[in-house]
């Protein structure tokens, strides 16, 4: 994921978790809301409880490339948030692209 993909401030990170859709399973949670360019931003966050700063930035790391692997799935014109759950830890890449995909499609399905 670029950095110009990347959602970057606090103010429009707190305004899509608060004013957008909420879809969630096992491995994530996504937040997303509607927007007017064509150009999507993405925001991954794992919460403290997850693990120390090491941890949380892997996996952080890790959810940035599932996003560019499974990019083409992604309905135009939205701002995402992906929280991270603690199923994470144990689980496989595979695992959670699978989580991922799934997620997505219920995304585009509202």
């Amino acid at each position: 994921m670029k950095k110009g993909e990347r959602v970057k401030s606090n103010i429009l990170f707190n305004d899509i978790i608060e004013n957008g859709t909420k879809v969630s399973n096992q491995f994530f949670t996504i937040f997303f809301q509607d927007k007017e360019d064509n150009k999507n931003l993405y925001g991954v966050t794992a919460p403290k409880r997850v693990g120390n700063a090491v941890i949380r930035n892997k996996l952080r790391r890790q959810t940035r490339e599932l996003i560019d692997d499974t990019k083409k799935l992604f309905k135009k014109n939205r701002n995402y948030i992906i929280i991270i759950k603690e199923v994470c830890l144990t689980s496989g890449y595979e695992q959670k692209k699978q989580a991922l995909i799934n997620l997505i499609g219920e995304c585009n399905e509202k």
